[in-house]
């Protein structure tokens, strides 16, 4: 438990609920219903072992940050994910209701363990141990099999170690669902870029091969988007959804719409993800990095994807 001002709210609080549940209670030393609520929320952020975090704010003293959550009577807790309040009480609730709030947003045990082993897998992969980080992050998927960002990072170290067979593994269970996720849809539209380049005969070909046979008919979709998979599986993002683009804007449903799916999933790729492994290895060769003209703004990854966004939207309307 931390006393939290105005001072330190951004950092206790709004960036400390990016990695883990944050509980706010609004009360004051007054409130004879505070007295009753805190020890039960300080004996359960001890209880629930780091599963989230509690944070007391005194709305007397703090009187800008009570007004900004609406406190109008106290206690009040609000708990926060991702820098944004989700949910809250009011009132001096028993324990067993506190419980049940907490159990709808706090992750499980396992899912806990499997967050903790993700991060120590993003760790060993900033210290260049890729094995150890693989292994932790398979640790962790085996703890909370549903958690889709720890798969989505442990697939996309598969793919950075080249271990394509494996990473079609552990895309079986997700791919199946409807609808498709389409963070998985994304990986394994790469995964196919990638075999493209190793079973296709044109697979084989350089962008100025591709290029030859596009003069003679630049409406050989076919010729385009092999173009594109070779330029996706060598990570040259943007030029393969320039290509991908040049298909959209003279027809939109070809093959089952497969440039526009396409060049979403690229978006999705470059999107930065959660998980601490994934981000590391999304900066590693054979990763997703951003270069080249992109890396003159400020913030490249945001220009870049939101620049691609409006190429999209304008081609399909």
């Amino acid at each position: 438990m931390i006393d939290v001002t105005v001072a330190n709210f951004e950092a206790e609080v709004i960036e400390a609920s990016r990695q883990t549940p944050v509980l706010v209670d609004f009360w004051a030393p007054w409130c004879g219903p505070c007295k009753t609520l805190g020890p039960i929320l300080e004996k359960l952020e001890t209880e629930y072992d780091g599963r989230f975090k509690l944070v007391k704010i005194d709305s007397d003293q703090e009187q800008q940050l009570a007004a900004a959550f609406g406190v109008r009577s106290i206690p009040t807790v609000v708990l926060l994910k991702d820098g944004q309040p989700v949910d809250g009480f009011m009132g001096a609730v028993p324990e067993g209701s506190v419980r049940e709030f907490l159990d709808k947003h706090v992750p499980s045990a396992d899912a806990a363990a499997a967050q903790a082993e993700a991060q120590e897998a993003g760790a060993l992969l900033d210290g260049g141990d890729a094995e150890s980080a693989l292994a932790k992050l398979r640790v962790a998927l085996d703890q909370d099999p549903a958690n889709d960002d720890v798969r989505a990072a442990y697939v996309r170290l598969l793919i950075d170690a080249q271990r394509y067979d494996e990473a079609m593994e552990a895309l079986r269970e997700p791919l199946a669902r409807e609808p498709r996720p389409l963070q998985f849809d994304a990986l394994a539209r790469w995964l196919a870029a990638i075999a493209y380049t190793k079973q296709d005969e044109r697979g084989q070909w350089t962008p100025e091969q591709f290029d030859t046979e596009i003069a003679k008919d630049k409406r050989d979709f076919d010729a385009r988007f092999g173009k594109a998979q070779v330029l996706m599986a060598a990570g040259a993002w943007t030029d393969a959804m320039d290509e991908l683009l040049e298909i959209i804007m003279r027809d939109k449903s070809w093959n089952d719409e497969a440039a526009r799916k396409t060049y979403v999933a690229i978006l999705d790729l470059l999107t930065p993800p959660r998980t601490p492994a994934a981000q590391t290895a999304a900066k590693k060769e054979g990763g997703i990095e951003l270069t080249g003209k992109a890396a003159m703004q400020e913030d490249p990854q945001a220009e870049l994807l939101s620049r691609y966004r409006r190429k999209l939207s304008m081609a399909l309307n």
